[in-house]
């Protein structure tokens, strides 16, 4: 090669590397400016006593307060562990359920996938209002249908119970986000090579067998991620339960992440804590990694195992 050829090549390398940084500079500046820069911000202010006019350092105070004074947080935790693994257990062997029905060329698919697809693009509030009046007590179409199939005799308050109230947040939330998980499985059921079943066929393998034998262990690295992904916006929801039960009743449906909002915000009638929030977004924030890091090491051993 000559030194022309050379020096042309250099500056064509140039150029790629100069188009390639432009080209992610704007998703990585937005990714330290809403990621990195939040989390310093709560780092900070977790070691202040802070109500957004009045800044005081306290040291670890909050943290003090957080881990002997305040049971309720604690309680928000467990809510939440409740809530995301009851759903979850229904939630994802549902979706790949249907994804693997709805997997098969069969006439009218394409409309059942987009049916179960629709709930996860409507506003989470928009699901909690539909829920609420859904299960209301005396006017809810649930109560109206089980006394009518006389399977109760009067209406049920869905929302004075904890438990009731409870099980409502997590249909909501499977009705919501099944779909989306169906997605997720359909496009890995559709990367498995169709000349494995077809061989499987040829030598008398059930279906069922197939489903075990070759189904699960070619999705196994994307049913992984999916897992992961549910846990984490699992014991990340918040909205929803804002917009049905608020916490109610008497606090008791509260979650980690509401807890959390109204104590930042002041939301409630409560005085904004800014710097207690901020606390208590670290602890739950190391929570959610401490979640993760066993779920990946447990998967990592079980795929080791196998």
């Amino acid at each position: 090669m000559s030194i022309r050829e050379k020096s042309s090549s250099a500056a064509r390398d140039k150029k790629d590397s100069l188009q390639a940084v432009l080209l992610v500079l704007p998703g990585a500046a937005g990714f330290i400016i809403f990621t990195y820069f939040p989390i310093v911000y709560i780092l900070r202010y977790a070691l202040y006593n802070y109500n957004g006019f009045n800044l005081q350092f306290t040291g670890l105070e909050n943290f003090v307060r957080l881990f002997s004074r305040d049971p309720e947080f604690w309680h928000s935790i467990g809510n939440t562990f409740i809530l995301a693994f009851g759903k979850l257990a229904v939630e994802i062997p549902l979706a790949l359920a249907l994804a693997v029905l709805l997997n098969r060329k069969l006439i009218g698919t394409a409309f059942f996938r987009v049916a179960y697809f629709l709930p996860a693009i409507i506003s989470t509030a928009i699901v909690g209002l539909i829920f609420s009046l859904m299960f209301a007590t005396f006017d809810g179409v649930v109560n109206g249908i089980l006394i009518d199939l006389h399977i109760i005799k009067q209406n049920i308050n869905w929302f004075g119970f904890k438990w009731t109230a409870m099980l409502v947040l997590a249909i909501a939330s499977i009705w919501q986000n099944v779909g989306v998980n169906m997605i997720f499985f359909m496009v890995a059921l559709q990367g498995i090579p169709k000349e494995l079943y077809e061989c499987a066929s040829i030598d008398g393998v059930s279906s069922w067998r197939q489903f075990w034998s070759i189904t699960l262990p070619m999705i196994g690295p994307m049913f992984q991620m999916i897992l992961l992904m549910a846990i984490i916006g699992s014991l990340k929801v918040a909205d929803l339960i804002l917009a049905s039960t608020n916490g109610q009743p008497g606090g008791s449906t509260e979650v980690v992440m509401t807890y959390v909002f109204k104590y930042f915000f002041g939301y409630s009638g409560r005085t904004p804590q800014i710097g207690y929030a901020s606390a208590m977004a670290v602890v739950t924030g190391v929570i959610l990694a401490v979640v993760s890091v066993i779920y990946l090491k447990a998967t990592k051993s079980m795929k080791e195992a196998v």
